[in-house]
């Protein structure tokens, strides 16, 4: 039995942020209804980000939103909202991440919600919180990230500005979501009592960058990041990926001398003090990249590794899905839909009692089940 058995979860979101949130608490055992708009559903649903499409839809839809049951209602119109709230006093929990305000005048906010289900564990993500000047602005991850000052962190001195090159705002704040809803149920449990979940993107990316931004509370300063082979702007050298012969290599931290010893590189000798890695790095990099570019990767992988530096060769998914270490990990599973396509994707990263937790559903067809859970949910009420 998986953990959130029993658990019905209404999820009114859409994009990426929300539905992040519930497709983990469906890998956790939690039945999660989705609620689309007639005609056009889930704008996700159209949100390209290749040019390859499952179904004609986008990848990145059936990625997130595979194990769910479609519900399609109109929440502009009284019949299919009433609809809507009669399934609200059955779950569990609801989510949603419409912008300030939208949720108010659509009569669905928390303390309606609350008074129609006193239990109800109610979650909300928005982009930059309730109030404040930037309140009515797009919950977008790109503009989280930008606003956030963590753009600032990633490449080299000289490269300006530099996004993350996945969701990191979204996917976090639908993680920080999951886990206030999680205490809510641990509380409801205990005492019986829900209670209102409140995530915003903005605040998501901060939490992301507590170490920086802690370091920045004391002393006032941005972290500067390397002139070359930036990977992290508080640490010292050797941290960064380096070019080889034929590809690439990532050092953590470690010792530099030690290091000059094992590459045989004499010029790295003269940094004894360990203030040093952080005050010379660049000129302590700019070292290692000539040095490293003259062998290929598993030759200093050969020398590195026994002497236990911490260091990685940088593989991309290609290389990486053929290496046994990640095949024995076993996160990829193939679900599928109720029209029978099938498709792979990851798994959730979580195993509960030595258990992978698989879901062999994948994503839903627009209001692909909302005659069903009428009849189940609704019929009798």
């Amino acid at each position: 039995m998986r953990p959130l058995e029993d658990i019905l979860v209404v999820d009114l979101s859409q994009f990426l942020s929300g539905p992040s949130a519930s497709l983990r608490l469906a890998d956790l055992g939690a039945r999660v209804i989705k609620v689309e708009r007639p005609e056009t559903g889930d704008i996700c649903r159209h949100l390209y980000v290749s040019d390859y499409e499952i179904d004609g839809e986008s990848t990145i839809f059936h990625a997130i939103n595979r194990n769910k049951e479609g519900y399609v209602a109109d929440l502009k119109n009284d019949d299919d909202l009433a609809k809507v709230k009669r399934l609200i006093a059955k779950a569990d929990v609801v989510l949603h991440n419409f912008r300030p305000g939208v949720i108010d005048r659509l009569g669905l906010d928390y303390q309606t919600v609350k008074a129609m289900n006193p239990g109800i564990v109610y979650g909300e993500i928005s982009g930059y919180g309730k109030e404040g000047p930037w309140k009515g602005k797009p919950g977008q991850d790109l503009l989280a990230q930008a606003l956030s000052g963590m753009t600032w962190l990633s490449g080299n001195a000289n490269d300006g500005p530099v996004p993350v090159g996945v969701a990191v705002a979204d996917i976090w704040a639908g993680a920080l979501l999951v886990t206030g809803i999680l205490a809510c149920l641990v509380r409801r449990s205990l005492n019986g009592k829900g209670g209102l979940v409140e995530i915003n993107m903005l605040e998501a990316m901060l939490d992301f960058q507590f170490e920086p931004l802690t370091v920045h509370l004391q002393d006032g300063t941005q972290p500067e990041r390397t002139a070359t082979n930036n990977a992290h702007a508080l640490l010292g050298a050797p941290y960064g990926v380096y070019q080889t012969a034929d590809g690439y290599l990532a050092l953590a931290m470690g010792r530099v001398v030690q290091l000059g010893e094992l590459l045989d590189c004499p010029a790295l000798a003269q940094y004894t003090d360990p203030q040093s890695w952080y005050d010379q790095r660049d000129s302590i990099k700019q070292v290692l990249v000539e040095r490293l570019a003259t062998r290929c990767t598993a030759d200093w992988l050969a020398i590195l590794e026994p002497a236990d530096i911490w260091c990685a060769e940088v593989l991309n998914w290609e290389r990486m899905m053929q290496a046994e270490g990640f095949q024995v990990l076993d996160m990829i599973q193939q679900v599928t839909r109720g029209n029978g396509t099938n498709y792979q994707t990851t798994c959730c990263p979580i195993r509960i009692d030595g258990q992978r937790l698989m879901a062999p559903r994948g994503s839903c067809d627009l209001g692909e089940h909302t005659e069903a859970i009428d009849h189940e949910l609704l019929a009798s009420i």
